[in-house]
């Protein structure tokens, strides 16, 4: 099968197949003339870094609803906007979003650039994410390499080389692909073929509109590429979080701007080290006087190691110059992962 006759297979399976997405116009609308916003295409691929679409999909909703153009979000409150990313995860991810934000709206007139150098030169925009919205939004004929866009193309080529040793070839092999004939959809179909058919495990082969091309299935073992190098095991770290209450109130701080979830709110925290604190320890570290209890422990993995949080749980306690920050307890969804998991366990565990 020639290259042409691949993309002309895949592109037909797309122009049937494709996925509905709040943030996609869909291949017919597109022939028609109509043309992606490059503002949710753009918020969209940020989203999607490191999270499901079923998982970003609502919070898609609520930013566009809120926040419905780039210039409406440059405009926004900066904890309103951490907030509102609360769940996401890998937080700089949201300044980064702010930042591009005020950036169009201020050097741009409220208007992306439509070229890869422009996007580029934007703050937080990557080479992969300045591709997507180059080739979805404004049908620039990118390279868009996803995960998705890795492992079709390592099993389509049959790569030896393992991830992460082989993203350099499998983006020259992707590459190789891309035309200016329909780009933004090529990068769509390819993401959409991997996502549905050319999935991680037990790919669907015979739902395939490329399988007669593929070496990863001519070997007789698809599933077993991209190849990956052994895993390194990520080193565990112990922390205290302390659960402080008042009336229906709990207590809160503000994170330094930079680092693991900077700029968000938290409970109060110990530093995160090798060794488990001593209960000792945890109490002469406590954000205020009170009558601490040990109420249990919380597991959390990031990207980059694990982690075990004791909680201490006390009712009232804490002064007006103490720093802390009284949030009602119903707000706590707008909390990051670790510490809504830890602050709903320890006012599970009632003293």
């Amino acid at each position: 099968m020639t290259t042409d006759a691949l993309r002309a297979r895949l592109l037909a399976w797309y122009d049937a197949n494709a996925r509905t997405l709040p943030w996609r116009v869909g291949p017919r609308d597109h022939a028609s003339g109509v043309r992606a916003d490059p503002y949710r295409v753009w918020l969209s691929e940020v989203m999607l870094q490191q999270t499901t679409v079923p998982h970003a999909a609502p919070y898609f909703l609520k930013f566009t609803a809120r926040w419905p153009t780039v210039v409406d979000l440059a405009d926004a409150d900066d904890g309103d906007v951490m907030a509102a990313w609360a769940g996401l995860g890998y937080y700089a991810r949201a300044r980064n979003l702010l930042a591009c934000a005020r950036a169009v709206a201020r050097d741009h007139g409220g208007v992306f650039p439509d070229t890869e150098e422009g996007l580029r030169a934007l703050p937080g925009l990557g080479p992969y994410t300045a591709a997507a919205v180059g080739a979805i939004a404004f049908d620039r004929p990118t390279n868009v390499v996803d995960g998705n866009v890795e492992r079709v193309m390592a099993r389509l080529f049959a790569v030896e080389a393992p991830l992460p040793d082989a993203k350099p070839e499998l983006k020259r092999l992707a590459a190789g692909l891309v035309t200016a004939e329909r780009p933004g959809d090529w990068a769509q179909a390819l993401m959409d073929l991997g996502a549905t058919v050319c999935r991680p495990k037990a790919p669907l082969c015979d739902r395939c509109p490329i399988a007669g091309h593929c070496a990863g299935l001519a070997s007789g073992a698809p599933e077993t590429f991209p190849r990956k190098a052994a895993k390194v095991e990520r080193p565990h770290r112990h922390g205290v979080a302390y659960v402080l209450t008042r009336d229906d109130r709990i207590a809160l701080v503000r994170r330094p701007p930079k680092g693991l979830l900077g700029g968000m709110l938290a409970l109060p925290t110990t530093d995160w080290r090798a060794e488990r604190w001593t209960h000792a320890e945890a109490l002469a570290a406590a954000p205020a006087a009170a009558d601490w209890r040990g109420v249990g422990e919380v597991e959390h993995g990031f990207t980059h190691f694990t982690l075990t949080l004791q909680l201490l749980r006390a009712e009232g306690g804490g002064g007006a110059s103490d720093g802390l920050i009284w949030s009602p307890r119903r707000d706590l969804d707008a909390l990051p992962s670790v510490f809504l998991k830890a602050a709903r366990s320890g006012l599970t565990n009632l003293l």
